[in-house]
């Protein structure tokens, strides 16, 4: 990834403001409407330069206008947002700020990884949008991608003055995230710090966590979860969220997300999607058409400049099925599900720390697949190793039918060792061929008999008439860390069951 420097930069400020307001605003040459981009440095927390590009609207008097701060990705620098910020300027009239995130690229200080000054420094850029980049101070909304839309949550508990935000492939938690029922995952936390590194100056904080993970104590790393993450802080945000995430996302699951939104009191909506970590949205922050920055364009519109174009009048909750269709309006997430099917299943006994063919897929690879070219991650069921693996396999469908909500494994367990178990959920064909609808790993310490409901990640799919849905329990998978041991035994009640949720 190429660093920008401050020179390099203002070398290119003029070009790169004749191409943003040529090519992608297209305004005609009479308009008088346009914008302006300059590139700062402004002082955030304690003083600590963070450096941005500052896209303020022309043509339109004085201002104040509506103010929009975007923090930076994970490993991203300030012009993320630069396409997105300028149209919001051009079309909308905001002056927007797009910042690099401390401790990454050109801005100064360390990864804190969303701590304290982190998150002080949106309050900070805040400030200085009021001060100099012509900012209302009464109407100011925050947004961004992963690393940004997490801090624009938690910037929104902690400052009052925010009043919308957009939170796009966000985390709510932590720990929920990397550390599943006890399960590193080992792919997504290494793409964090190797992105961390490359791109950044990590931190004590991040330093340390880094040191832990690699000496196996990953466990220790969960007391930096809480204050970072936003579900702690729900009742404190009372700016109007919008939410979007996708079903398939490897760093930051559906799972908290959903939980997150239910708890929420404040005006809301939540549209999960098909695809992996910011696939969904990630060409309109170079402002291409985006269905998801539309949304939050609309979002902003009403909530920062009263703008009555009937967001707070549309469904809470869209959905479009992981397997492809059209949007379905929901009036809250409990309410996807109607009703639930549960089947028994049969005893079973498997060995541990054999790999299957049944696995969760890659990290960013493979929801982007499914999102882009509906390309599920596969299985071909009657490979799978029974002596491996448990596989229960439910009735075919007449009809079709949509799972959604929240599948649940009910299951009675008796390891012999400390295992890790993974349950993949497919929809098979009648030649045995499935596609990953979704999964859950979960870590059982000590040989004990425990009864454990482990909840699979949310999905809304719609199951073709004649297939049916398999369920696959294994103890190795490629993307998180396992502690199943080769010679282990892992046996399953016959009093477990399998609660499927319809909608």
């Amino acid at each position: 990834m190429i660093q920008i420097t401050e020179d390099r930069v203002r070398r290119s400020l003029p070009l790169l403001a004749a191409l943003l307001t040529t090519l992608v605003l297209a305004a005609p040459a009479h308009a008088a409407p346009g914008v302006a981009v300059t590139y700062e440095t402004i002082p955030g927390q304690g003083g600590t330069p963070l450096k941005a590009f500052v896209v303020q609207p022309t043509g339109r008097g004085a201002g104040p206008f509506p103010l929009l701060v975007l923090p930076s990705s994970w490993g991203v620098n300030d012009i993320e947002y630069v396409g997105a910020a300028a149209k919001l300027a051009y079309q909308s009239g905001y002056s927007v700020i797009s910042y690099t995130s401390r401790g990454f690229h050109d801005s100064a200080g360390t990864i804190d990884v969303a701590g304290p000054d982190t998150i002080a420094d949106v309050s900070r850029v805040i400030d200085w949008g009021v001060a100099h980049a012509a900012g209302d101070v009464t109407r100011v909304g925050v947004g961004g991608i992963s690393y940004g839309a997490g801090q624009s949550l938690l910037a929104a508990a902690a400052d009052p003055r925010i009043k919308a935000v957009a939170a796009l492939s966000t985390w709510t938690d932590l720990a929920r995230s990397l550390y599943p029922n006890d399960t590193v995952s080992n792919q997504a936390v290494e793409l964090l710090l190797a992105a961390g590194r490359l791109t950044g100056r990590p931190g004590p904080v991040l330093t340390d966590a880094e040191a832990a993970y690699r000496q196996g104590r990953f466990a220790d790393v969960l007391p930096i979860s809480p204050p970072r993450s936003p579900a702690t802080k729900a009742a404190s945000i009372k700016a109007a969220v919008l939410i979007g995430n996708a079903w398939n996302d490897g760093l930051f699951p559906p799972g908290q997300v959903t939980d997150f939104f239910t708890a929420l009191d404040a005006p809301k909506r939540l549209m999960l999607s098909p695809g992996d970590h910011a696939t969904a949205e990630l060409f309109g922050a170079a402002g291409l058409p985006n269905e998801i920055w539309e949304s939050a364009g609309r979002w902003f519109d009403h909530y920062l400049k009263g703008v009555d174009n009937g967001v707070d009048r549309e469904a809470p909750v869209r959905l479009r099925p992981n397997n492809g269709g059209a949007w379905r309006d929901y009036p809250s997430w409990r309410a996807v599900t109607t009703r639930t099917d549960t089947t028994t299943l049969t005893a079973e006994r498997i060995g541990t720390g054999w790999p299957t063919i049944a696995e969760s897929g890659t990290v960013l690879v493979s929801g982007a697949l499914q999102g882009f070219l509906k390309l599920p991650t596969g299985v071909a069921t009657p490979l799978v190793d029974r002596n491996a693996a448990a596989v229960w396999r439910g009735p075919a469908h007449p009809t079709a039918s949509t799972v959604g909500g929240t599948p649940r494994a009910h299951l009675t367990v008796t390891t012999t060792a400390t295992t890790t178990l993974f349950a993949y959920l497919y929809e098979v064909n009648p030649l045995g061929l499935g596609a990953l609808i979704t999964h859950k790993p979960v870590t059982l310490a000590g040989a004990a008999t425990r009864t454990i409901d482990l909840d699979l990640e949310p999905t809304l799919w719609t199951v073709a008439a004649g297939n049916r849905l398999v369920l696959v329990v294994d103890t190795v998978d490629a993307r998180y860390g396992s502690a199943s041991r080769l010679g282990g035994g892992v046996a399953f009640g016959a009093d477990s069951t399998l609660s499927v949720p319809r909608s």
